[in-house]
């Protein structure tokens, strides 16, 4: 389910794909959206719909190594934020971000991405009402607004699956255009939320950071469902291990 690509390859690949008038989507799956593939069909077929699926979690890359079938790296969807950004502004791509949460978050994530990378053409930004995704007009509306930018790289951080099925619908109209999911990353991008030191992500810590910043909310999603979801993930990996030794 997971290409084995690092994250220069993916941006390598997004400009190929531009340079060819060609577009695609991009889908950076964690240890949460792997459990529900397992559990729903619907969502593994958004997964595996999309043209390039990178590991945005350590377990993942555990589960590969122990498999036999290593991944260069994790590839998060943040770090994606800022390395496609970068090769945006040596080309001059027109880039759209969407998403955030609060009003305002995504017109800030795309002020901060075209100061940090001089040369990103700004081609808008929008930050949706919670639940626009249910009132048809007010989706359309967004649509339309985002096609006629004609955007060579669309940013949406609104969380999986709503930022995979919305980019799928605008793949349908901007058949040349890149679409990231990239979840906390326009928050990120933006300023509002940190991510932790590179030692603890590089040990696959940034769930325990991620936990103590917002405990309420996460605590069933990583205790309950992700710790007993990883210990079957990485014996799956050590178990395709011994059946290939």
């Amino acid at each position: 389910m997971v290409d084995a690509v690092s994250e220069p390859e993916v941006v390598d690949c997004v400009a190929a794909g531009i340079r060819a008038g060609r577009g695609g989507q991009v889908v950076t799956p964690n240890l949460d959206i792997w459990l529900r593939t397992r559990r729903s069909p619907a969502v593994h077929d958004v997964v595996t719909a999309c043209d390039v699926v990178v590991a945005d979690g350590m377990p993942l890359v555990w589960a590969a190594r122990l498999g036999g079938t290593p991944l260069p790296e994790r590839v998060t969807g943040a770090a994606l934020v800022e390395s496609l950004s970068e090769r945006a502004a040596q080309h001059g791509w027109k880039v759209y971000v969407i998403g955030g949460g609060d009003p305002g978050t995504g017109e800030a994530a795309l002020a901060a991405l075209t100061a940090r990378h001089p040369g990103l053409v700004a081609a808008g930004a929008c930050t949706p009402e919670f639940g626009f995704d249910q009132d048809p007009a007010a989706l359309d509306e967004l649509v339309d607004r985002v096609v006629a930018a004609r955007p060579n790289l669309i940013l949406v951080g609104l969380g999986f699956p709503k930022q995979e099925h919305l980019g799928a619908r605008l793949r349908k109209r901007l058949p040349a255009t890149w679409v990231l999911g990239c979840g906390a990353g326009v928050q990120m991008a933006a300023g509002l939320q940190r991510r932790p030191p590179e030692w603890v992500q590089r040990r696959g810590g940034e769930w325990l950071w991620r936990l103590a910043q917002d405990p309420r909310r996460l605590v069933r999603r990583y205790l309950v469902d992700d710790v007993p979801a990883a210990v079957v993930l990485l014996a799956g990996g050590a178990t395709r291990r011994l059946r290939k030794s």
